[in-house]
């Protein structure tokens, strides 16, 4: 059974999409966002990822060609839109005035090419007109924003998950590349960049580090950024950081109009900048810079990782705008990945907080890109099968993006004569449940993930799911990080969430003996006990987000509490739901079977409704909160038909999504506002039968702050 669902799947899989019948296209697409939201947590909240930006970035296309080919997926699953890691709790946090998003990934010729002339038709600029984009070395380090008001250095932050991240100001006044006072820059400044460390100073440092009989870092790049998040600002002002200036986010005035030109500020306010920027006027002369880049990469003091473009003009880059996850005016172009050869000496089971088993392949240390690899990427089970891979075998390990090791498959005339094809384990090995891959009714056909059954009772699962419970975009408990949860379930106090709420109860009944643990003390027992009581209230969104049902992250949360406005209302409608349609479930804007399926199967579970019942006589859920903007369209449903005379169609939907605005295709009495072009036709004689608000394109720009 298990070789004929994974044959269906890898056959789904290589398939073109528009091969695919509606039917086939709905599962894959439900089995993509659930395998990039897995990936999501792994490399966002974990700091373990396991597949390569080029293997990710594939899956991603590849929902977004279903969703083309499809348009009713679109908004259908939940897939992660967050950026970075979340923020460590031993800093306090810094919101961002202005996201830090990241970029997304090409890594070959051609998609740049494609990139470039994305760029040019949303912006509906002709071939023959030059368009010039800036292309620097993409450092290998980790991103820092540095706010100066009045000329000085006020704040510094790392990333964090873009919208709120660590600050590190203490440590980044201890690196001699950051001035502390910049002349003649705005009231407000805020400057992003890279800290890194130079190989030349992470040797060295790594010498004292084995000198001292402390432990080496793995490459600079995990150096610098183990330096700059130290609690200790004097063990930061010991390590060799340093710094480059590329981008912002907050000005009180622009610097110049271009992004060359606010670089050449940057340098004039002595900000260190990468010399070996350049501007580009054609798709060629960036791959002539990128490969000219690549050539000196291993004699370059630093670690680079590829290319970055960015459209120079600062008004384009305004009107492109972004997509969720990354500016559409700039993009990264990765360098391929090193490779090497090792022999398999064995595979091992890892099981995530959703139950995923992942296979991790034990190796002969192998050094590939100056970093010793013992362990790397099977990916799932499909895969080992696929490759073939068997214990024994002499298998291509590369670090993909160079940081992620990987598997890329065998060495057929090196394969020993007893290596027998492996059997992936059907059941889980921490709690032996059984382990399976979901199968579509509808379909028949199966997850490209095998996951444990156990839920709560599976340790594994247990520690990860209380984690994220007591997670900062869930009940966000501080002082019930990571390592305190690990420690209390290992120690038997807190196994289900709802321990954490009689924790104080237990603790006093059995007289206090948490205040005498390791670590603890009178004070941080105190506080431990103050910010589980803040929590004793907690929004519905929040509430539904931490109980880790599969497929509901923080999105769909939001939309299930928006709509259903209490919990009782949603169990109401899951006891009611049934298949193929799911009832109420469906009828939710963004709610698709999959989601919709999945609930059901949550609260279907005893031990989970236990768990639930129990929490509720714990806590109070309060309605979501809402949400604060100062846009005069924000929650508003727009049209625009006609033609628009000083911005593409694509710019016009762009800059309304942005502004909080959703925009439909169609008229209906849902509708807020018709922005009306010349040769409007059917869609305006709608608006006006229906009373909707008509406006022309330079009322619009007007109304929203952006006339010119």
């Amino acid at each position: 059974m298990a070789k004929a669902a994974s044959s269906v799947t890898a056959a789904r899989r290589a398939a073109a999409p528009d091969q695919l019948t509606a039917r086939e296209a709905k599962a894959e697409h439900a089995a993509l966002a659930a395998e990039i939201a897995e990936h999501d947590v792994r490399y966002h909240q974990q700091d373990a990822p396991v597949i390569s930006d080029a293997e990710y970035d594939a899956l991603r296309r590849r929902l977004e060609a279903l969703e083309a080919l499809h348009p009713s997926l679109a908004g259908k699953e939940e897939v992660s839109v967050s950026v970075g890691a979340k923020p460590s709790e031993k800093f306090a946090k810094v919101r961002h005035r202005v996201p830090m998003l990241s970029l997304a990934n090409v890594f070959a010729d051609e998609e740049v090419r494609d990139f470039v002339e994305r760029v040019r038709r949303f912006l509906a600029w002709p071939a023959d007109r030059t368009l010039a984009f800036t292309a620097e070395p993409k450092i290998d380090g980790l991103s820092c924003s540095l706010r100066y008001e009045g000329g000085r250095l006020a704040v510094a932050a790392t990333r964090g998950d873009g919208e709120e991240g660590e600050d590190v100001t203490a440590n980044v006044r201890t690196i001699a590349e950051i001035p502390h006072v910049l002349d003649g820059a705005p009231e407000v400044l805020e400057v992003r960049g890279e800290v890194y460390m130079t190989k030349a100073d992470f040797a060295a440092m790594n010498a004292r580090q084995e000198a001292e009989g402390k432990p080496a870092f793995a490459n600079p790049r995990n150096a610098a950024a183990g330096s700059l998040r130290q609690i200790d600002p004097r063990v930061t002002a010991a390590r060799p950081l340093r710094f480059f200036a590329y981008a912002w986010g907050e000005w009180s005035e622009p610097l110049a109009e271009t992004q060359s030109g606010v670089v050449r500020r940057f340098a004039e306010f002595g900000l260190p900048t990468n010399p070996l920027t350049r501007v580009c006027d054609d798709v060629e002369a960036m791959l002539a810079h990128y490969r000219a880049i690549e050539a000196q990469r291993a004699s370059l003091p630093y670690d680079i990782d590829g290319v970055v473009y960015k459209v120079d003009d600062l008004g384009l880059q305004r009107r492109l705008g972004f997509v969720s996850r990354s500016p559409r005016w700039a993009t990264a172009h990765k360098f391929p990945a090193e490779k090497a050869t090792t022999r398999l000496v064995g595979i091992d089971i890892q099981v995530g907080r959703t139950g995923a088993l992942t296979p991790v392949a034990r190796l002969e240390p192998v050094t590939v890109g100056g970093v010793v690899v013992t362990n790397a990427t099977l990916h799932n089970e499909d895969e080992i099968a696929r490759k073939d891979i068997r214990i024994g075998d002499t298998v291509q390990v590369q670090r993909a993006g160079d940081v992620i090791p990987q598997v890329l498959g065998h060495v057929p005339e090196k394969r020993p004569a007893d290596a027998e094809p492996y059997q992936f384990p059907h059941e889980c090995p921490v709690c032996g449940s059984h382990a399976v891959r979901e199968i579509d009714p509808k379909t028949g056909k199966a997850d490209v993930v095998r996951r444990c059954t156990g839920g709560l009772v599976c340790p594994a699962q247990a520690v990860e799911r209380l984690r994220h419970f007591a997670s900062r975009n869930a009940f966000d408990i501080e002082g019930l990080g990571d390592r305190q949860i690990e420690a209390f379930y290992a120690d038997g106090l807190i196994r289900a969430p709802q321990d954490i709420f009689t924790l104080a109860a237990r603790d006093a009944a059995q007289g206090s003996p948490l205040k005498r643990r390791e670590g603890y003390g009178e004070t941080s027992v105190r506080n431990l006990f103050a910010a589980i009581e803040a929590r004793r209230s907690v929004p519905l969104n929040r509430f539904l987000f931490a109980l880790g049902i599969r497929h509901v992250g923080e999105t769909t949360a939001k939309v299930l509490a928006r709509h259903f406005g209490s919990l009782e209302a949603l169990r109401a409608a899951v006891a009611e739901a049934a298949p193929p349609d799911y009832g109420q479930l469906t009828h939710v804007e963004g709610i698709g079977a999959v989601v919709a399926e999945s609930i059901c199967d949550f609260f279907a579970e005893p031990h989970n409704t236990q768990v639930v019942d129990a929490l509720l006589e714990q806590v109070t859920l309060e309605p979501m909160e809402a949400v604060a903007s100062e846009s005069p369209v924000a929650g508003k449903t727009v049209v625009f038909t006609g033609s628009l005379e000083r911005m593409t169609r694509e710019e016009a939907k762009a800059m309304a999504e942005r502004l909080g605005a959703k925009v439909a295709g169609s008229v209906s009495r849902k509708t807020h506002i018709v922005v009306a072009g010349p040769g409007a036709g059917s869609k305006l004689d709608a608006a006006r039968a229906l009373g909707v608000e008509v406006m022309d394109e330079d009322a619009w720009l007007k109304l929203v702050g952006e006339e010119a």
